[in-house]
């Protein structure tokens, strides 16, 4: 696929919290990571306003385990509770994900140039991602390394299927839908031999409006002085 890129991400402990278990003040994994939390990844690693990520898929490598840990999170109107937080232990997934350009932005149509960002992204694969990689929670860092999707050997290789129920898929922002709303999106997951094949957030039927969101105004000027900083990740010869 064009744009594509193919990394293997990994870490200690991932929070992919189901928001059913937020209402008590606990938090409790989803057993694998949802389409919003690959995508937010894939945004550590490069992002421009410019372009929209799709996930295409994610590959399960490791043995799918849980760990409880007691926690003392900040109540708002100041001092500590007490909860437990479930966490998955020793994750590491495959990702395979493109960009598309952003059609709702046409105020930086100057700045979709396919190859450049697509260089840029591949860099950024390599260097380890542009900002920190965090799975789910910030309390849980992740690292990333360039892959060749579907290689090596994962656990759930032999395994047909596993059906996980309705999840979260996503939710898309105003700048990616045409009527400027928030859209949340949940969708019904299933893994084969290891893969899941995410659909694309306007295949999902299971959708609920959130409200009106804000399109946060960008310029060229500012792609221009962000791409200065970061003038290490891209191509001989600049923009």
């Amino acid at each position: 696929m064009r744009n594509q890129i193919e990394f293997e991400v990994w870490g200690s402990y991932a929070l992919f919290t189901d928001p059913l278990t937020k209402l008590g003040g606990e938090k409790l994994t989803y057993q694998v990571p949802t389409y919003q939390a690959i995508k937010g990844i894939v945004e550590s690693i490069y992002w421009k306003p410019t372009i929209i990520w799709h996930v295409d898929a994610v590959r399960i490598m490791n043995v799918i385990q849980t760990e409880s840990k007691g926690m003392r999170p900040i109540e708002y109107n100041g001092g500590n509770s007490l909860a437990y937080y479930t966490y998955l232990r020793d994750v590491r997934y495959q990702v395979s994900a493109h960009f598309e350009f952003n059609l709702n932005r046409p105020e930086l149509v100057a700045d979709r140039n396919e190859h450049k960002h697509h260089n840029i992204a591949k860099r950024c694969v390599q260097a380890g991602g542009r900002r920190d990689i965090f799975l789910g929670t910030r309390e849980c860092q992740g690292y990333v390394e360039p892959c060749e999707f579907g290689s090596g050997d994962g656990f759930y290789d032999n395994i047909p299927e596993v059906s996980f129920g309705t999840m979260v898929h996503g939710i898309s922002y105003a700048d990616e839908t045409e009527s400027g709303e928030r859209v949340g999106r949940l969708w019904p997951v299933t893994m084969e031999r290891g893969y899941i094949k995410f659909r694309r957030p306007e295949e999902c039927t299971m959708t609920r409006s959130l409200g009106p969101g804000t399109l946060k105004p960008f310029t060229m000027d500012t792609l221009q002085k962000a791409d200065e900083l970061y003038s290490d990740f891209f191509p001989e010869g600049g923009l």
